[in-house]
């Protein structure tokens, strides 16, 4: 045998003797894994925890922006908790919402406080109350920063006790006073009109001379369609051409301290929440941040393209409500917020609490604001 051929030989043995281990290895790892399977049985998805949460609004923006909050929570929990929006009447009607999630019959509800404030006026205060001199935004500020949501929450646990924690979520610019069939110039031209809103604003219009329906917002189309109202409101350009309100008048105001500043509320209840583990708590506060941020932008694009969009498409007119119309809606929540403090220590702690948070930021935002009209007229001319 050749020096070479003794060298393959050894090669060849190797070659043999490293194959064999390697099968050997192959087979002890495939005794383990079995070994495993047998000894640690595969353990079980757990399911996600689903909630049930009942929006005031079966279709347009508002339930966009209500499921806008519930893909937040169901992307953010990675799978682990589930919300499922049901349309406004899946379960209950409107006015029964607070109720239901209070007793457990729903998990939670989006609507807004104006809806329910017939159980306590004060509600109305942290949605449509009195212009202080702030917006939405401030708003919002004043409940997170300056004793809004402890004062929430006194109203809902120690003065009516439900069972209920919510949540407060998207800045909604001043509401337009809405749509009229005749043109309105002055106060005298809206004494006697059969009108909708909803909260503290229905007071203040009837002090106006003005005789308020309450309609859910669904109804109010067809109610000034059929001549039951003469003119209307709900809540913004985009929402209002959804509901068709272009098709039964044409005179739009836009501007009005009837509801000057307003949020969405989120509630569930109480026990189901704090039966949550805490990330799932926390899920459930910051998605409503997070939404209250993102509406703050979208709306700007779509409320403005949909005003476009009824001037040009649907031949709306749109004004600007006359200054003597604004400043007697002012005089007229001095009335309404007098008669209700004056009787109610607790409505009194709140104003007390909105018109000094309102009185400080307003101060600095006032100020500091520089003349964002003159810029606009600057670039763009006056507004048509």
């Amino acid at each position: 045998m050749t020096d070479k051929t003794e060298a393959r030989s050894t090669s060849d043995k190797s070659m043999e003797t490293a194959t064999s281990g390697r099968r050997k290895f192959l087979k002890a790892s495939a005794g383990i894994t079995a070994g495993a399977a047998v000894g640690f049985p595969m353990i079980a998805t757990a399911q996600p925890k689903v909630l049930k949460m009942q929006g005031a609004w079966g279709g347009g923006i508002f339930k966009e922006f209500a499921v806008d909050y519930v893909n937040r929570v169901n992307e953010m929990s990675g799978g682990s908790l589930k919300v499922d929006y049901l349309d406004v009447g899946a379960v209950v009607k409107t006015a029964e919402m607070q109720t239901a999630v209070d007793k457990g019959v729903l998990d939670g509800a989006h609507f807004v406080t104006a809806y329910w404030y017939s159980k306590n006026p004060a509600a109305s205060l942290f949605g449509t109350g009195p212009c202080w001199g702030w917006t939405a935004n401030q708003l919002l500020g004043w409940i997170h920063y300056g004793g809004g949501a402890e004062l929430y929450n006194e109203l809902i646990q120690d003065v009516l006790r439900l069972n209920l924690v919510g949540f407060f979520s998207g800045p909604m610019p001043a509401q337009p006073f809405g749509w009229f069939k005749k043109e309105i110039n002055n106060t005298d031209d809206i004494k006697g009109l059969k009108y909708r809103t909803v909260g503290l604003a229905a007071n203040v219009l009837q002090e106006m001379g003005m005789s308020v329906v309450q309609l859910p917002g669904g109804e109010i189309q067809p109610a000034m369609e059929r001549g039951l109202i003469d003119a209307a409101e709900f809540n913004n350009p985009t929402s209002d051409k959804d509901f068709g309100m272009q098709d039964v008048a044409k005179e739009y105001y836009l501007a009005s301290f009837h509801q000057s500043q307003e949020t969405f509320e989120i509630i569930f209840n109480r026990e189901l929440y704090d039966s949550l583990p805490a990330e799932h708590q926390a899920i459930l506060k910051y998605a409503s941040e997070s939404a209250s941020a993102d509406m703050s932008w979208k709306y700007q694009d779509r409320y403005s393209n949909d005003l476009i969009s009824l001037q040009q498409e649907f031949g709306v007119k749109v004004h600007r409500t006359d200054d003597s119309i604004m400043a007697a809606q002012l005089k007229a929540w001095d009335v309404i917020v007098e008669q209700f403090t004056a009787n109610d220590p607790y409505f009194t702690k709140v104003v007390e609490s909105q018109m000094a948070w309102a009185k400080r930021v307003g101060a600095y935002e006032l100020t500091n604001a520089p003349d964002y009209a003159g810029a606009y007229r600057h670039y763009f001319g006056e507004l048509a």
